[in-house]
């Protein structure tokens, strides 16, 4: 696959998605302001905003001394404003700044320490440089990694290491323009974005750093795309569930509960989203997905029958425990 484009004009395309975040689009702006690694653009990718969103860029624009390049849309959601973003960017890495978020002043300069620091001969075989998040207080959200620096990827991170909570990387852009999020027409829910992290992993690895240096405020709820329903979202789950169970599998001798729990929503997902169990047979064609796959089977077309029959109080507390 290729993993190369025309020489890029950047190191690095930091990419905000919003909508309706005018408010609060300063933080990621001023943290850029501050960086002392100045070889970066700034690509914000807008999703129908009616707040002001355009004319606070403007005003960014006039104060900046990095480029900002601003592109409206139609809401597509934050999967929709990602792929277009990467094919936009001008950056060798891509890392994406939330538009509610900030980061510390030498963030950049020390995603490109941790980069260069990859031996020459080796970084064909590496995406990118994940580090930790603290939340506006200074606290760390989720776990460290088990060494500094750890090289491995996104499932042995999650399922062998069990590290959790926000991280903030960045990946090669040629990389991501490889593997783009799947664009499914007339579907409007979330696609998850860990369908494409997982598919990235199964090729490359990623350095990982225990040094915060992503800023993550816990204010906003709103969200880029908006299911209203139980159902609204189960085709992106499908896609991500039934990924997990069909291709990582062999993980499920250290984390049997994630396995078991992802094998579950597939088939309710996939149920919901009018996938019958014949197509879900042919999904799962390794022999141990497969048995897992079977062995769920009932559990998720049980939760698929409460939920279309209105137990919603009911299902909700399962999906809770289930997580």
């Amino acid at each position: 696959m290729p993993t190369s484009d025309p020489q890029p004009g950047h190191t690095f395309t930091v990419f905000t998605s919003t909508r309706n975040r005018a408010h609060t689009l300063d933080r990621p702006f001023r943290s850029l302001m501050a960086q002392t690694f100045r070889d970066f653009e700034w690509l914000i990718v807008d999703n129908e905003s009616t707040d002001g969103t355009a004319e606070t860029v403007e005003r960014f624009k006039a104060e900046a001394d990095f480029p900002i390049r601003y592109f409206w849309q139609e809401d597509a959601g934050k999967q929709g404003s990602m792929n277009r973003a990467v094919k936009l960017a001008d950056g060798e890495f891509f890392l994406t700044l939330d538009s509610d978020d900030g980061c510390v002043p030498d963030a950049l300069e020390r995603f490109k320490y941790h980069w260069d620091s990859i031996p020459p001969a080796e970084r064909e075989a590496f995406t990118g440089v994940t580090v930790l998040c603290n939340d506006e207080h200074g606290s760390l959200v989720g776990s460290r990694f088990p060494n500094d620096p750890t090289d491995s990827d996104s499932r042995e991170i999650r399922y062998r290491y069990h590290v959790t909570g926000e991280k903030w990387g960045f990946h090669r852009t040629a990389v991501l323009r490889a593997h783009p999020l799947p664009d499914v027409p007339g579907y409007r829910g979330l696609i998850p974005f860990s369908l494409m992290w997982s598919e990235i992993a199964r090729s490359y690895k990623t350095r990982y750093v225990n040094e915060g240096l992503h800023v993550y405020w816990q204010d906003q709820q709103v969200r880029l795309s908006h299911p209203t329903g139980w159902s609204d979202d189960a085709y992106g789950s499908m896609l991500e569930a039934g990924s997990i169970v069909a291709n990582d599998v062999g993980f499920f001798s250290v984390a049997p509960k994630a396995f078991t729990i992802a094998a579950i929503k597939y088939s309710r997902s996939a149920l919901h989203s009018g996938v019958g169990v014949r197509e879900q047979w042919q999904v799962m064609s390794n022999p141990a997905a497969r048995t897992l796959w079977l062995a769920t089977l009932p559990a998720g077309w049980l939760i698929h029958r409460l939920e279309r029959l209105g137990f919603a109080a009911t299902i909700r507390r399962i999906r809770l425990r289930l997580g």
